[in-house]
């Protein structure tokens, strides 16, 4: 036998690239530190340095260095450290926007008027005193569920379900990654996958089985139906239920077009088309994409905006506008501690 047949031949080269999973993380320039960690050091040794050499001849080091070492040490923080997985200098950015920014945001489109005189005093100069105009990020939703962003472009919201993927064989994996891997490549334009986790109302579930159960052709029916809400209502009652759900969105960018008009309807078109595309590419990898029309787009959108809000932003369906709708009450107890009962829940 000869050497080379006894040596393990090298594996064949796929071709493939490992792409890391964050891809914004910013590159490491000096000591394991970013451009913006080292921009804020240099800064504050530059600082520490003149405050040194202006006063050397008035101040002892000493004392001098009584001052510099907190100056020092909130430098450091600011550049090391991180709260919550956030650098630190950008959270404290973020509290102080905050700080100043309104704190009551109202719809007026053509601004708020100042307060009157007698109200100065009441108010106070900080500007979070007064409401603020509300300033949403997008112009309208039409029927077709395109979303205007105004000057951002456009966005089509699609719903997308999830893929089981451990329990798939390791054939099945590569076919999936396959087709997940040619959809990414025939990107051209932003897309968006975004994963939210939203409050679960198991209400409705309870009153359609406590509704329907009446009705039922056997008694034994009957007492599972009432079994199976109560089993709910101590869930409900026990911890938080979430739900998950997965969204695509994606955008086409603002162009500079001869007629607005016209070129509004030709990019939502061409949305709409690689919507369409998105959905054909997005079955070869398991994933049932479903675009949303104007009420499921304006739906998901009011649920992002209000998390703690009831999961129907407009009602259920089939109230009429002017109706409240009010969450149903039955009499009948569930379990000897009592359903617990909606108070008054109307919208």
């Amino acid at each position: 036998m000869s050497p080379a047949a006894g040596r393990r031949q090298p594996a064949e080269d796929t071709g493939r690239v490992r792409i890391p999973a964050d891809v914004d993380r910013p590159d490491k320039l000096l000591a394991g530190l970013t451009a913006r960690q080292l921009a804020i050091l240099a800064v504050a040794a530059v600082a520490l340095w003149a405050g040194y050499a202006a006063t050397r001849h008035l101040v002892p080091p000493a004392a001098y260095g009584a001052v510099a070492v907190p100056f020092a040490a909130v430098a450091a923080l600011l550049a090391l450290g991180r709260v919550e997985g956030i650098p630190a200098d950008r959270w404290v950015l973020a509290a102080w926007r905050h700080r100043r920014s309104p704190r009551r945001l109202v719809p007026a489109p053509d601004g708020v008027p100042p307060a009157p005189g007698f109200l100065a005093k009441a108010t106070g100069p900080h500007p979070s005193a007064l409401p603020a105009p509300l300033r949403l990020p997008l112009a309208r939703i039409d029927a077709g569920g395109v979303v205007d962003l105004g000057p951002d472009g456009l966005a089509v919201i699609c719903r997308a379900s999830a893929v089981t993927f451990s329990l798939r064989t390791p054939a099945e994996q590569e076919a999936l990654v396959a087709g997940f891997a040619r959809f990414l490549s025939s990107l051209a334009e932003p897309v968006q996958v975004l994963l939210r986790a939203e409050r679960l109302d198991v209400g409705p579930a309870i009153d359609a089985l406590l509704d329907a159960a009446p009705g039922l052709p056997h008694l034994a029916l009957e007492r599972a139906a009432r079994d199976h809400a109560a089993f709910l209502a101590n869930l409900a009652a026990s911890r938080a239920l979430l739900r998950r759900e997965v969204l695509v969105v994606l955008r086409q960018p603002m162009g500079q077009p001869a007629s607005q008009a016209s070129a509004t309807g030709d990019r939502a078109g061409r949305l709409l088309r690689r919507a369409a595309e998105a959905v054909t590419a997005l079955s070869a990898a398991g994933v049932s994409l479903s675009v949303l029309d104007g009420a499921g787009a304006a739906s998901v959108i009011g649920r992002c905006l209000d998390p703690a809000g009831l999961p129907w932003p407009g009602g259920p369906p089939g109230a009429a506008d002017d109706e409240p709708v009010t969450l149903a009450r039955h009499p009948t107890p569930l379990n000897p501690a009592g359903r617990p009962t909606h108070k008054g829940a109307t919208r």
